[in-house]
């Protein structure tokens, strides 16, 4: 398996491929990814550990997501029990995939952690609102989220590809870590239009309903279709995550790797 440099628009083909392929199974894709979402929050309510171990699946959460694209890129209908696939592989590499979702689990609670701290203070620091909550407009959580973006770029250039080569691949965690960002960043460009076009998308998508609604609804129809349309998106992009691991990374014979 080698490294394959790929140009900056194969970033918006991998976009289309993954509204195509979305296209093909919406429901199956959609339903994958709300159970994906339902799981992670309902783990996330567990008091103290529900958050570490949410973090700790997320890898193995989008592994699932990936391989559900590529059964239904072949034309099969993807079950709910391909969310499992990275536990399906044999005990070692099910091992491999809990060490790399708790290396995850390990750095998104630093990144949250420095990001506090360089945002000067935590949740003592925040302005409640009327409501109780903090403001949206406050300075300490603006800064934490301006933070939080910045230090999770690298961690993300680490695990981008790192759950696929750990489960087709048998790569052990931390050298998966290692190719996932030297991928990564050899692609950077592709990267980067990949991001930009599913922000357009993510744009035009809003612009349409905002268009709609003034036409149709008024606000309560924005207010009503914002959330299934963001959700359908969402699901959207991850099914395209796939594409960019499978034109990363090609056999030394140049057939793709997944």
């Amino acid at each position: 398996m080698r490294l394959q440099r790929v140009p900056a628009r194969t970033g918006w083909l991998w976009v289309r491929q993954g509204l195509r392929t979305f296209a093909r199974q919406p429901l199956a894709m959609a339903g994958l990814f709300f159970m994906f979402i339902l799981l992670v929050s309902v783990l996330a309510m567990i008091p103290l550990l529900g958050a570490p171990l949410a973090l700790a699946l997320l890898p193995a959460a989008t592994l699932g997501i990936m391989a559900a694209t590529q059964q239904a890129e072949r034309g099969r209908f993807p079950m709910p029990t391909v969310l499992a696939s990275a536990f399906q592989a044999g005990r070692e590499r099910a091992r491999a995939m809990l060490l790399l979702g708790g290396l995850y689990a390990v750095g998104s609670l630093l990144v949250i952690a420095l990001a506090t701290l360089l945002a000067g203070g935590g949740a003592e620091g925040l302005t409640p609102g009327e409501d109780g909550r903090p403001r949206l407009d406050d300075p300490v959580l603006l800064r934490n989220l301006a933070w939080q973006a910045v230090l999770y770029l690298p961690l993300g250039l680490l695990f981008w590809h790192a759950p696929a080569l750990v489960h087709w691949h048998g790569v052990h965690p931390v050298k998966a870590l290692f190719f996932s960002f030297v991928a990564c960043w050899a692609n950077k460009a592709a990267l980067a239009v990949f991001i930009l076009g599913w922000a357009a998308v993510f744009f035009a998508v809003a612009l349409l309903l905002v268009l709609l609604s003034s036409i149709v609804g008024g606000a309560t129809l924005i207010q009503a279709l914002m959330f299934p349309v963001a959700s359908l998106l969402s699901a959207a992009f991850f099914t395209s995550l796939y594409y960019t691991f499978r034109d990363s990374f090609v056999h030394d014979d140049g057939t793709p790797v997944a």
